[in-house]
Order: C-alpha cells, then sequence, then structure tokens
C-alpha cells in the first residue's frame, strides 16, 4: 500500500454525511493511521451514539459542532462528537452516521506515518478496538 503522508485538510460542504466523508477521505488517500487535529462547521441533523446504549439519537438542528476527535484509518475508525444547539446545550457520543453538514466543516487531520491502526475483537471488552503497529515498508 502507498502511504499517504503528513497533514491533510479538505472541507465538506452542504449536505454531505460527516461520517462517510471522513471514511472516504481516509479510504481515498490510504490512510493506514490518523488523529483528527480539528473540525469546525455545523450540523442540521446530528446522529450520535451516546455511551453504554446500543442505538443512536437523532436530533434536528441546527448545530454547531464545537468538538471532534477521533482515530482515522482504512481498517475502521472511532470518533467522538461534541455538538451544541442555539441555547448552547452540548451533547456529545460516538459519531455515527447522519450527521449532515449545514453549511461547512473545515477538516484538519495528520497521517501517521510510522504506525498502521487496526480494529480487531478484544476478548476483555467485547467490542473491535483499537490496535497499534508499527509499519513495515516492504
Amino acid at each position: 500500500m502507498n502511504k499517504t503522508k503528513g497533514y491533510h485538510a479538505f472541507r465538506l460542504k452542504p449536505g454531505d454525511d460527516l461520517r462517510e466523508a471522513l471514511e472516504q477521505y481516509v479510504s481515498d488517500n490510504a490512510i493506514e493511521a490518523a488523529a483528527l487535529v480539528t473540525c469546525v462547521g455545523s450540523l442540521t441533523t446530528a446522529t450520535l451514539r451516546i455511551a453504554d446504549e446500543s442505538v443512536t439519537r437523532t436530533l434536528e438542528g441546527p448545530f454547531e459542532i464545537v468538538s471532534l476527535v477521533g482515530t482515522l484509518s482504512v481498517n475502521g475508525s472511532h470518533c467522538h462528537a461534541a455538538v451544541s444547539d442555539r441555547e448552547g446545550r452540548v451533547l456529545g457520543g460516538h459519531l455515527a452516521y447522519g450527521c449532515t453538514i449545514f453549511t461547512t466543516a473545515e477538516i484538519v487531520i495528520v497521517a501517521l506515518d510510522d504506525l498502521v491502526f487496526e480494529r480487531l475483537e478484544d476478548g476483555e471488552t467485547g467490542f473491535r478496538e483499537l490496535f497499534v503497529r508499527r509499519y513495515r515498508s516492504t
């Protein structure tokens, strides 16, 4: 795999799905390990899975994206978002499909050139968890 290195910056437009777009960008650029550095923007709809819940909540906005953090990889990603409503109330959780961009999302990620992120079943937690290994070029 030809690894894409360094920093990446891009903008999403109205109607884009935030999670789908992140995954597509990582796939298109063959990114095996990256961290979200920043994301600012807004959503018309926020779909989040709250801690210790098995279902997602879909909320109608508009919302400001006040935080988006996570690990990204072609092998699976894990992101958490926090959004604020018109009253400034904040809700956060696991980023799910269905977070629709309102006006924009400005995103910066950094590719971690010497690492590979994988998501493997963890017998202790019962979830697909992050496993990190060093990249070896062939």
